[in-house]
Parts: structure tokens; sequence; C-alpha cells
């Protein structure tokens, strides 16, 4: 999607002559750890640049200066600068500040994937840039749904014990199949009912990081109003004007063909984050309605960062900072810190200490909050994307009902752990006969675009297997508090979900690992209880 939105806060132009077009650093390379572009993508324009400078550096406080540098550069790269700027659209200005302190500068024109590497590359020569990326768009992955009926209308809790094969242990006991009509060994399942047992998520924040969520009456929406919606360009969060604004509501992230790029289809509101919201903790249990939710006595607060066609990597570093309880500039101080953050999204390109989604993960990891993440859907290394390879975040592989890697799912050394994700096709093959069993049931939406009527739907992907985990953390974090004991650090608890995990029945082939097994939520919150 081309992301060329105005952004009219301290623009400057650029004129023939200054002294700053003098500056030249050389005909060498800058060192490729200054910066990133990895994310950009050949079919994909650009126009946000996020700068961070050196501390002490004249550009580190000074818009202006930070802008001047950046048209400079490009000229540098032969974009344009000065007259030529004006006679090609390539008017720099400045977004914002970003909570890590990098600077987000935007060109009016967007460039191409080829123009945006050489005029990141001209920044990154400057001595005083410490690290320069793109601005990107990361996306909701995306959840697969059951052909034909998608939704149930009339739900009770009977749902649970008939759709809800991931709550129950792995030991291949018979479960069920509703499309088969027949009994199948359930191995995947996280071993979530037994641990409700010692904790169910009371006293614990869980923020989701997503498309928002829509009103339903079996979630617990308290702290929906308190959530937040990060998107802050118009064309993306489908509002009318540039900014953000309060509450942690999902609009529909619909999209018309072609809207996300040339060749893009089409596509309804997804009510990504409602599905997402239900499955960590925000489904009720026990009050004779429809299905449940991992930590369903944890507060699960919503913060929309997803909209049309996904969400920019500044706007979800900043709600990754304010989630966590970090100052973000003109949004107020988030009264409900989340110890535990779950993001069911992505994009492609590595995540680095120096990018501000990796400074920002291990900003909230240093603030206590544990940060859950989907290694995507892509069968592919998850090392190649990102928030996946960031580190210190607990990276969630997908799997199925046999406990087998879901077909779709990224492996590789940078997963942590698996998680019940959905096998989509019988036995969990990658082809063959959907068995509506095989997804994962929980809450979302009926319209078509905007929020209708509330139901229940299955979707599989890494997405789904994230909030599995999330839960299990707040599980672990709550049995914490019932005993009066400290919380876990986030080191620890991706310690102990590693040391407590099921190995899988059917083992992961070759070099595609799926981390330390599948997350067994009984074993992982004893072993909370007794770690000293």
């Amino acid at each position: 999607m081309s992301m060329h939105r105005k952004w009219l806060v301290a623009s400057l132009w650029l004129a023939l002559g200054t002294s700053a077009m003098a500056a030249d650093f050389g005909t060498s390379p800058p060192p490729s750890s200054k910066f990133d572009v990895s994310p950009l993508q050949g079919d994909q324009t650009y126009t946000g640049f996020i700068v961070t400078y050196r501390n002490g550096s004249s550009e580190r406080g000074n818009a202006a200066a930070a802008v001047q540098n950046v048209g400079v550069a490009a000229g540098r790269a032969k974009l344009g600068s000065g007259a030529a700027a004006f006679a090609r659209g390539l008017n720099m200005h400045y977004g914002r500040k970003l909570a890590t302190g990098a600077d987000l500068v935007r060109s009016d024109r967007a460039l191409s994937s080829a123009e945006a590497s050489a005029l990141i590359q001209q920044i990154a020569a400057d001595p005083a840039v410490e690290f320069v990326e793109p601005e990107y768009l990361l996306k909701k992955v995306d959840g697969i749904k059951p052909a034909g009926a998608a939704t149930f209308t009339v739900p009770n809790d009977q749902y649970y014990a008939s759709y809800q094969w991931d709550y129950l242990a792995a030991t291949g006991a018979n479960f069920l199949d509703n499309t088969l009509n027949a009994n199948v060994a359930n191995w995947g399942g996280a071993n979530i009912q037994q641990a409700w047992s010692l904790a169910d998520g009371t006293g614990i924040v869980i923020a989701s990081l997503d498309t928002g969520v829509t009103s339903h009456p079996d979630l617990n929406l308290s702290l929906a109003n308190a959530g937040y919606d990060f998107i802050s360009t118009a064309s993306v969060s489908g509002r009318s004007t540039n900014g953000r604004v309060a509450g942690g509501w999902d609009t529909g992230d619909w999209v018309t063909a072609g809207q996300c790029g040339a060749g893009q289809p089409a596509e309804d509101s997804s009510w990504h984050g409602t599905h997402v919201f239900g499955t960590a903790g925000g489904e009720y249990t026990n009050n004779s309605t429809g299905m449940v939710g991992t930590a369903f006595g944890a507060q699960v607060l919503p913060v929309r960062v997803l909209g049309h066609c996904g969400g920019s990597n500044a706007d979800i570093a900043d709600a990754i900072t304010w989630a966590s309880g970090g100052s973000v500039s003109g949004v107020p101080a988030n009264a409900h810190p989340a110890q535990v953050i779950s993001m069911s999204l992505g994009g492609s390109g590595k995540c680095t200490s120096s990018s501000v989604l990796g400074q920002a993960i291990t900003g909230a990891i240093g603030r206590g909050a544990t940060v859950v993440v989907a290694a995507g859907n892509s069968n592919a290394n998850a090392s190649n994307y990102s928030p996946a390879s960031c580190a210190g975040a607990v990276t969630v592989a997908a799997t199925g009902i046999t406990s087998a890697r879901a077909y779709y799912s990224n492996y590789g050394s940078l997963v942590a752990i698996a998680a019940p994700g959905g096998g989509v096709y019988k036995n969990d093959a990658s082809t063959g006969t959907q068995v509506t069993t095989g997804f994962i049931w929980s809450t979302i939406n009926a319209g078509t675009t905007t929020p209708t009527t509330a139901t229940y739907g299955g979707m599989a992907g890494t997405s789904q297997a994230t909030p599995h985990v999330a839960g299990v953390v707040a599980l672990m974090q709550s049995y914490r508090l019932a005993l009066g004991k400290s919380l876990l650090t986030p080191a620890q608890v991706t310690s102990l979900l590693k040391s407590s995990a099921t190995s899988p029945h059917v083992k992961p082939s070759g070099s595609k690992t799926i981390g330390a097994g599948i997350v067994n939520a009984y074993a992982a919150v004893q072993a909370a209880g007794t770690q000293p």
C-alpha cells in the first residue's frame, strides 16, 4: 500500500545553496548496522522514514534540522532537492517524535522500494544518525476461516465442550469432530481447563494490540473505553482526519479491490481483534453463554493498531510503549498498564535491536510486560519476519489437534513455543477436507464492513495460537498474586513456558522447529507458583 498521506507539521522546503547541501560523508556505504531495508517490498511504495539521531546530536531535539538532513540525503540519493524537489514533488515534512525517541519524517511523493532503499542508506551515512528504517505496514496474521458457514448464532455453554478442543489436555483422548462425525485423538490441546483449578487470570491486564474489539455480550469489555486507537493516518483508521482517538473499538477494516496495492482483492472486515480478544481471556465463563477465554478472570485492554490495509510500524511501536505503561507524546497515560502484551500481527523484515519495534519491545520488557507475538503464517523461517524476530519476544508457532505443526505456521530457532492455532484440514494436512472442529473458535461479528450482530466463528493461524499463550502467561502471573508472591520477570516467564511445554506427539520435520513444544497451561502455572 502506498503510504503517502500529508503530515503538515513543521514542514521544511530545502533551498539550493544551503551549507547543509555541501555535506559530504564520503563514498563508502554506511555500515549495515545503521539501517534496515529488509521490510521494503517491490510492489509497495513508501513515504515515511524513521530516523533515530544520536544522543547529543543537534538533530535529536530539532525537528527542522532532522527534516533538513533527510532532504539533503534525498539530494545525495539523486531523488531531487531544492528546486528539483519542488519539480518532482519531493517535499519533506516532519511527522512526529516517536516514544522511542526516533523522528518520523515524511515525503509527499511516494518512493519505490529502490528509491526508498537509496534514501535510507544516504540518511544512514550522516554521522549524526544512529539508525534509520522505513515506515511500513504490518498486518494481522490473517486467520483462515472455514469454508461455508463460519459462524453460528445461538450459542450456549455447550459449545465449549463441542468446539474448544484447544483447552483440553494433550492426552490423545477422543474428541468428537463435528464435520466428520467421528472421534479424533486430541494430542494438540494446551491443558488450559486443568490450569483453572489454580488460577483464572484475576489481577492481570492483557493488552491486545490488534484491530480493536466490537461490542459482544460474552466479552468482558470493562477496559474497552480505556483502550486507545493508535492509528494516526485517516486512510488506515477510516476516520475523516488524521490523528489518534480514545477507546479500543474496532470500526471495521474492510478494503476495496486495489486499495492495498495493485491486484489485491476486496475484503470484508475481519473482526480479528474480537476473535483474539476472546481467546486471550475476554470471554466470560460459566455464564450459560457461548464459549470461554483462556484467562477469563483477567482484564483485556484493546489497543487498535490495525485498520484498512494494516498498521504502521511507527504506530505499533508507540502502542507497545503505551500499553506497557510508557509515555507517548499526545496520548494520555495508560491507567491500566499491561503485564502481558499480545500481538497477532506481523510483516516481512528482520527486527533489529535498533528498530522502533525492537526498541519498543525492549522497553516494554523493561517495564515488566511479557510480549507475546505471532510467528507468522507464511510457512517460512520466522527470522525474516517482524515482530516475530524481535529479541525478548515470546514468538508463537501454531499446531493443530494432532499436535503437528500447522502447514501455514512459520518456524525456526527464534520460535519459543507453539500453541493450538488450528489445523484446517483433516488430520492437520495441508490440503483436503476442511474440518470445522479443527479451527479455533471464539467471539466475532457478523458485519461485512461495520459491526452488526455479535456471534461466534472459527479461524486458524498463528494469530489464534498467540492469545492462548498470552492467556497462559496471565494465568501464571495471577497464580503468583494469589500466593502473595511477586510477579515473574518476562525472562522467567519465557523460561518456565519452555521448560513446562509438552513435546508434540507429531514431531516437527527437519529444521522446521516450533520451539520447546506445545504450551501446557497447567504445568506452566504450577511452575510459576514454585518459582522462588
